[in-house]
């Protein structure tokens, strides 16, 4: 139809035959372009191979990567093929993974989504089936969101981080992406000043349609180019605005990571979280961000539209350990307990008529050990189940996640200080399901027959 439409329109041109062949060669081009939804740059083998990957997450600040922690990225593919996927750019990772940093991959490729339509491409789809690592390019963030939320790339990429151990990471734009809750830019980008001045803002967009998912990264909003501009006012509003608008669907406990540029959280199958960065050279440091849960009420005073925002709950309202990055990794963050760390300070954060304000802190002391719940005991029954399905620990529970065999979340539930409860399953397909029960810190996760 196309090739018709170009017919027609050049017979009845009456421009001169010089111009009618560049025409003609600017409209082939244009619909080359069209009908490409994707660009693919492949390095390395041009056969990919199967092997176990180390899983795991790579969460990058922006600006020059850190090669120490790509390289720790690409030991988690654990020889296998790593793919990157982006929506702008062309293949400036594919020699610097492949050959630059030493680490031995099958392959690494770059696909450029250069619209939505790639989301669907049959090819596209079977290279995320074959990865054992993603990296997620900067960018857009939007362009993320809006081209794989709600299609097959998002599922089969769920799928693999859940139950084939895939290594996921991203910089700038693709670490925007990697917590439970994200920073959308759907209205464009906002900065700290008007965020804290106006948490509703139009281009404040924290929505809470499940996009990625990681469990470590479960209640986590992450932000990135930390120092370049400061964005503290403005994650510390994303996370305001979480409680507020879907504290009542059990988000009570929202934590944020951020990183300055330069700067990189990798963080293991266990949840042990390491810094990278080039400190003491530089001032390069992640921020492990949670509302202060010593607190009897943990939510803003004032959080509303056209108001600036006062989260102040007397200087602490959140509880932050700053850390600093080395090319070693050496300093780290304990992401099963959230308290527990090397090398950092503690901070706390508040907020005053619109002002960040931040000053020397202490270690939060509201959640139990990993030592304290090890030996909890966790039961579920009937199995298979047809409608409720009871859930008993000996510790108390704190959040359960029930997922499709694709990895998507089709169930979560956050609880506090109980150890029995259940779940309606009721309205779910037959099939198989994965429950993921975090009993305090200790995670356990149930196969589920429907």
């Amino acid at each position: 139809m196309q090739v018709v439409k170009l017919y027609l329109h050049l017979k009845y041109t009456t421009l001169p035959m010089k111009t009618n062949i560049t025409y003609i060669l600017s409209l082939f081009f244009m619909l080359n372009s069209f009908a490409q939804s994707y660009t693919s740059y492949r390095t390395g083998s041009a056969t990919s191979i199967e092997v176990i990957p180390l899983g795991g997450s790579c969460l990058m600040g922006g600006a020059s990567e850190s090669d120490e922690a790509m390289q720790w990225f690409l030991q988690r593919a654990n020889g296998g093929d790593v793919l990157v996927l982006r929506a702008s750019g062309s293949d400036g990772y594919n020699n610097y993974m492949y050959s630059d940093l030493g680490v031995t991959v099958n392959s690494v490729e770059t696909i450029v989504f250069n619209n939505s339509t790639a989301s669907t491409d049959a090819y596209v789809l079977q290279r995320i089936q074959e990865a054992e690592a993603i990296w997620f390019a900067g960018g857009d963030q939007w362009n993320y969101v809006s081209y794989w939320r709600d299609t097959e790339v998002q599922n089969l990429i769920n799928h693999a981080i859940n139950f084939e151990n895939l290594a996921i990471g991203g910089t700038s734009a693709g670490m925007a992406i990697l917590g439970r809750f994200y920073f959308s830019a759907e209205n464009g980008t906002i900065t700290s000043a008007q965020a804290l001045a106006n948490p509703y803002a139009t281009n404040l967009t924290v929505p809470n349609t499940p996009f990625l998912g990681n469990w470590f990264l479960n209640d986590v909003i992450t932000d990135t180019h930390y120092d370049d501009p400061d964005r503290r006012g403005r994650h510390t509003t994303f996370l305001a605005r979480i409680l507020i608008d879907y504290g009542s669907a059990g988000f009570v406990n929202v934590k944020g990571i951020a990183c300055d540029e330069y700067t990189a959280v990798c963080i293991d199958e266990n949840g042990g979280a390491r810094v990278f960065g080039d400190y003491p050279s530089f001032d390069d440091n992640a921020y492990f961000i949670q509302a202060n849960c010593e607190l009897t009420d943990m939510t803003p005073e004032i959080c509303e539209p056209n108001i600036p925002l006062d989260w102040n709950r007397g200087g602490e309202a959140l509880k932050v350990y700053k850390v600093k990055g080395t090319t070693e990794g050496s300093n780290a963050f304990d992401l099963t307990d959230w308290r527990t760390g090397t090398g950092g300070t503690w901070e706390h954060w508040s907020v005053n008529n619109g002002t960040l304000v931040t000053q020397p802190g202490t270690q939060i002391n509201c959640i139990l050990s990993v030592d304290e719940v090890a030996e909890a005991a966790l039961q579920i029954f009937p199995n298979p189940v047809k409608d409720q399905l009871s859930i008993i620990s000996e510790k108390p529970l704190q959040t359960i996640i029930l997922l499709d065999s694709f990895g998507r979340i089709v169930l979560q539930k956050e609880l506090s200080n109980v150890r029995e409860t259940t779940v309606n399953v009721a309205q779910l397909s037959s099939g198989t399901y994965f429950l993921k029960v975090q009993v305090n810190n200790t995670i356990t996760i149930k196969k589920v027959i429907k």
